[in-house]
């Protein structure tokens, strides 16, 4: 519309040149060529020259200006007209502001819609906003058409979901925020969102938008990219997605893999959480791929040192050494001597005296010292005594309380009797067990 302005303008100067009389005619004053010059830019005073004619706005034409003055509810621009259009808080923005000094400046350029206009009082009513969406709109087809990417600050959380700025008002719904369920809106306010259109409707001024479908689809490029990479064998790192009572799920980039308990330790443990936590990085190993069923199988305990690697060095035949038993079973007691790393004592080897059940003397969680008496690496066997090997006092006690109490119900219960006549039974008992004692041969104990 400037340009039409000028063009004008320069029309009315074109005109005025051949009219000028020559020398031997009584020539106008020298100041008048020059008023058309002024009509073309301010006037000598800094107003407008209105005598040359000012540009012809009409009613939703687009024009440019500068703000000339920031109030708190309105804004005026100069767009060249014989006075400045004023842009009201509600048609400057659409979001929510106290103070329009916030966002607008004097000096600031700005596109703003012709409202309205009073050609008598030269009142001119603009909107910035509608300018913006008007502009926005055509980008928006676009982008929707193409199914384009776009950026968009969030500039709102509301009930349902976000608002975001594209030019126009866009609202992103909870349940396209995340793949999963966003819980807390607020934490996404002042973030830059990787959104496309999904809906878009201009006679309803409705813009519907998507972040979940980007992830979704940059998901997708991840898994086919990271099944590409993967094999049998390989070690990679991942991230520890969820735990469960079975093992715990892996985030490998795009694709979930099983971690399951029994290879999360060369040791035993009872839950996922006594190695692992959520969000925390590892390196693991790719034991099992099934593209059909999209299952992948890892392992955290083949990328850690195997304690057997040099077991004999550390538990060298005859050494003494402090465990704690694990498991019982009718032939002997396992024995823990550090994670990974279980002996068994046979029944034989539990005690000095016949032991018909492994729970007459200890039981799963008793401190016990041992000896080795044996080590195969090739069959991760360890072989261990607990006779001859002075226990600690705490094992004593306990031995004692069981022989006294051969029944299990009475065993797990607190004894109702003293020290001394639980010393007094064991004596007891150790007497009546002499003949079971010797009568079996070295090789029967």
């Amino acid at each position: 519309m400037f340009q039409e302005g000028e063009d004008e303008l320069d029309e009315q100067q074109g005109g005025a040149e051949p009219a000028q009389p020559g020398p031997a005619e009584p020539v106008a004053p020298v100041s008048e060529p020059e008023e058309p010059a002024r009509a073309e830019g301010e006037a000598g005073d800094g107003g407008f020259d209105f005598a040359a004619g000012v540009p012809d706005v009409r009613n939703g034409e687009i024009v440019r200006g500068h703000v000339v003055a920031v109030n708190q509810d309105s804004v005026l621009v100069d767009v060249g007209y014989k006075s400045e259009g004023v842009i009201a808080l509600g048609e400057f923005t659409y979001r929510h502001v106290a103070d329009l000094n916030e966002i607008a400046h004097v000096g600031d350029e700005v596109e703003a819609m012709v409202l309205s206009v009073d050609r008598e009082e030269g009142t001119l009513r603009l909107s910035r906003r509608r300018a913006e969406e008007a502009r926005a709109w055509g980008r928006l087809k676009q982008s929707f058409e193409a199914g384009e990417i776009l950026e968009a600050p969030v500039v709102e959380a509301v009930k349902g979901g976000l608002v975001c700025d594209v030019g126009t008002r866009g609202f992103l719904p909870a349940s396209q925020v995340e793949r999963g369920y966003a819980n807390d809106l607020q934490k996404y306010v002042g973030e830059r969102a990787r959104v496309k259109i999904i809906e878009l409707d201009r006679a309803k001024h409705r813009v519907i938008l998507s972040r979940r479908v980007v992830l979704e689809e940059e998901r997708q490029r991840s898994r086919t990219a990271t099944w590409d990479t993967l094999h049998e064998g390989a070690v990679i790192e991942g991230t520890v997605k969820s735990l469960t009572d079975f093992g715990a799920f892996i985030d490998l980039g795009g694709l979930d893999g099983l971690l399951h308990v029994s290879e999360m330790s060369w040791g035993r443990i009872t839950h996922p959480s006594e190695v692992l936590h959520e969000g925390e990085h590892v390196r693991v190993q790719v034991l099992r791929l099934d593209r059909e069923r999209d299952r992948i199988s890892l392992g955290l305990r083949q990328v850690l040192a195997n304690p057997w690697d040099d077991v004999e060095g550390r538990y060298p035949v005859e050494s003494i050494h402090e465990g704690r038993v694990v498991r019982l079973a009718n032939f002997g007691a396992f024995v823990e001597l550090e994670p990974g790393i279980d002996g068994l004592v046979h029944v034989s080897e539990l005690s000095e005296r016949h032991v018909a059940r492994p729970s007459e003397v200890v039981a799963v969680g008793d401190p016990v010292t041992v000896q080795v008496l044996r080590v195969t690496p090739s069959e991760r066997r360890v072989s261990l005594t607990m006779r001859g090997v002075r226990q600690t006092g705490a094992l004593e006690a306990t031995d004692l309380r069981r022989r006294a109490n051969p029944s299990p119900v009475a065993a797990s219960a607190e004894p109702a009797y003293t020290i001394g006549d639980a010393l007094g039974r064991s004596r007891d008992a150790d007497a009546d067990d002499t003949d079971d004692t010797e009568e079996p041969g070295e090789g029967e104990r």
